[in-house]
């Protein structure tokens, strides 16, 4: 039996994601696998933490003579036992666990009134200036007076 590590696509449209597998070479590509070997996410930002690997599996099933597809090749010289880019993997997987910071968005410039509710009260100083321009009953009197 040939064994192949290739990729299992997974995901839906427009959203692709892949697990690697040990398949027999006669299987569809999504078909039954012998082993799954690690995962592939084509849409995480970080480049470097698009793979993660089960590297003793993979290094066993090489062992065993299983060929991997180019792609799987390019992955595992990167991201395998002795890779190229394991330290920028580590260093990607813990940015990306890290929570994310938000930013404050500060207070809203206006909040628009609720349909059916009461009027908000006016401020202190539009109360002021208004008692102030409006007549009072002394003032009243005076001009019915004269």
């Amino acid at each position: 039996m040939a064994v192949r590590i290739r990729m299992k696509m997974m995901g839906r449209k427009h959203r692709p994601f892949f697990r690697i597998c040990a398949v027999d070479s006669r299987n569809p590509r999504d078909g039954r696998v012998l082993e799954e070997l690690g995962t592939y996410d084509p849409m995480v930002s970080e480049t470097d933490a698009r793979a993660l690997l089960k590297s003793d599996r993979i290094e066993y099933w090489l062992g065993v003579g299983a060929q991997p597809s180019m792609k799987v090749k390019t992955l595992i010289k990167k991201y395998g036992t002795e890779g190229t880019h394991t330290a920028a993997q580590a260093a990607a997987r813990e940015k990306l666990a890290m929570p994310r910071i938000v930013p404050d968005p500060g207070t809203p410039a206006y909040v628009p009134p609720v349909p059916g509710s009461e009027p908000e009260p006016a401020p202190a100083a539009a109360v002021a200036e208004a008692e102030a321009e409006a007549p009072t009953a002394e003032s009243t009197e005076e001009a019915a007076a004269e």
